[in-house]
């Protein structure tokens, strides 16, 4: 079942709109305060603005801890995720609850790619070299920890041990020794990356390169100097970033429309004045296995809206993650 699944994967001043009579909150679920998905989200907040949408910021672990917060949390009406996250959960037909999940998670909009970042002490030359090493892969519940368990089944490369901690922490342990190498997948450049790492800390971006990974994953490069401390080009993988939403009826499925319609017809404030990844974000490209959520289609004129349902929302347990573990248990 696990090849099915990975083939499945890979096979993810303002010029602003006029403000709607009704000023409407929404809450968007990124990630990690030092990534990407939570700069979108401060670049999200600052066009709802004037717009007449509160965005609320939330940081998270990442795309497992998302997917399900836009499933079942109060508030919290849309989310960023990796697309081959959102692959898994869909093509997973063992686990009624995710059935469940990848019926009621609908695409906003695909985003950007997100680079696989392996970041390692001076003598780690290539993904490879991780045999026998000890090697943070992201905390739990991020869509790092996912994407970097199936590197490793795809690659059959063995670390010693897998680390799951948060970015924060595993810079931390890689620049005292006690790791080494860390993941993060995240679209460059990476705050945390440019900001907390220099050339004195003899740290190193490995290329990825591993001819099964590529099989399955899109190639792409880092470009030289995307970070101070790196003076070459470093060949990786990607995967797409995804907002998505909740299938909801009424009042969300109307805000969600109204704000898609707001970073449609702002895109080009977003690409001059937001994080440097919206130069290369496309709102029409085609993700494969994902169709537009049809409360975005009406506000941009693309099909008329229809039905939805309203969640239900209770548990604090996280059964995607939960559904991951066993997976990934085969």
């Amino acid at each position: 079942m696990l090849q099915f699944l990975l083939i499945a994967i890979v096979a993810l001043p303002l010029a602003v709109c006029p403000v709607a009579a009704l000023a409407a909150d929404l809450g968007v679920i990124t990630g990690s305060e030092k990534g990407t998905y939570y700069q979108f989200g401060l670049n999200f907040q600052a066009l709802g603005k004037p717009n007449g949408i509160t965005v609320n910021v939330l940081p998270s672990k990442g795309s497992i801890e998302n997917i399900f917060a836009v499933y079942q949390k109060p508030g919290v009406q849309v989310g960023i995720v990796q697309s081959d996250v959102l692959a898994f959960v869909a093509r997973v037909q063992s686990d009624q609850t995710l059935q469940r999940i990848a019926k009621k998670i609908k695409m906003v909009f695909p985003l950007y790619n997100e680079e696989v970042h392996l970041l390692a002490r001076k003598g780690i030359a290539s993904f490879d070299d991780l045999a026998n090493k000890r090697v943070a892969i992201g905390r739990e519940g991020s869509g790092t920890y996912l994407t970097v368990r199936l590197l490793f089944k795809l690659s059959e490369i063995a670390p010693r041990e897998m680390v799951p901690i948060d970015t924060d922490e595993a810079l931390a342990e890689l620049k005292t020794g006690r790791i080494d190498a860390m993941f993060f997948v995240a679209g460059y450049p990476v705050k945390l990356l440019a900001e907390d790492v220099t050339a004195a800390n003899d740290l190193v971006l490995v290329p990825i390169t591993n001819k099964d990974i590529a099989e399955f994953y899109p190639r792409v490069v880092i470009p030289a100097n995307t970070y101070a401390w790196q003076p070459q080009p470093v060949d990786t993988v990607t995967v797409k970033a995804v907002l998505v939403s909740f299938d909801f009826r009424r009042t969300d499925c109307e805000t969600v429309g109204r704000f898609a319609q707001v970073v449609s017809n702002n895109l080009d404030w977003l690409t001059k004045n937001g994080h440097p990844k919206w130069k290369s974000v496309n709102l029409d490209f085609p993700l494969k296995g994902w169709e537009q959520y049809e409360c975005v289609r009406k506000y941009l004129q693309k099909q008329p809206s229809a039905r939805a349902a309203s969640p239900q929302k209770s548990s604090e347990l996280n059964p995607v993650m939960d559904a991951i573990r066993e997976m990934l248990r085969e």
